[in-house]
């Protein structure tokens, strides 16, 4: 724990600010998805079963990187559950303060017992922010284009 401590006070601002707007709104997300319906949290999303474009400026994908690593680092030390829908949703409004497209997609599947189960993950550009581990073995069943630049939409 302690040496968590001086990691986190030794590193530079920058990445110091990144890891606490990664955990605000990992907070944030779990909440909207705790007190209020889908149904008022899906428009905040974006444009419904659509795309951004796969194309990532160099200058953006290097904020994706920083996004994807603060997300992932951050969702371990919450004291509240932030499994992949939480993730997505902070990483699109950590993109979306940056001006950044991203297209969040969720999707179905079973699993061995022949359960439902469902699953979320981020894209911006052509890099895959949050949920990319297991999106392979998912239908997409929904999807929501974030445009907040003038790159087009699919």
């Amino acid at each position: 724990m302690i040496r968590k401590l001086k990691t986190l006070l030794n590193m530079e601002k920058q990445n110091l600010y990144l890891l606490i707007e990664a955990y605000f709104y990992l907070g944030w997300a779990r909440c909207q998805l705790l007190y209020r319906p889908f149904s008022k949290v899906a428009p905040s999303l974006g444009s419904y079963m659509k795309e951004t474009d796969e194309i990532t400026s160099e200058f953006e994908m290097k904020d994706l990187k920083y996004i994807r690593h603060a997300i992932h680092i951050m969702s371990k030390y919450t004291f509240w559950e932030s499994k992949c829908f939480v993730r997505a949703i902070a990483a699109l409004k950590m993109l979306e303060r940056r001006n950044i497209n991203s297209t969040l997609y969720l999707g179905t599947s079973k699993d061995e017992n022949g359960k439902m189960i469902a699953h979320a993950w981020l894209r911006s550009g052509s890099l895959y922010i949050t949920g990319y581990e297991e999106m392979h073995r998912f239908t997409v069943t929904g999807k929501f284009a974030k445009i907040t630049n003038l790159v087009g939409e699919k």
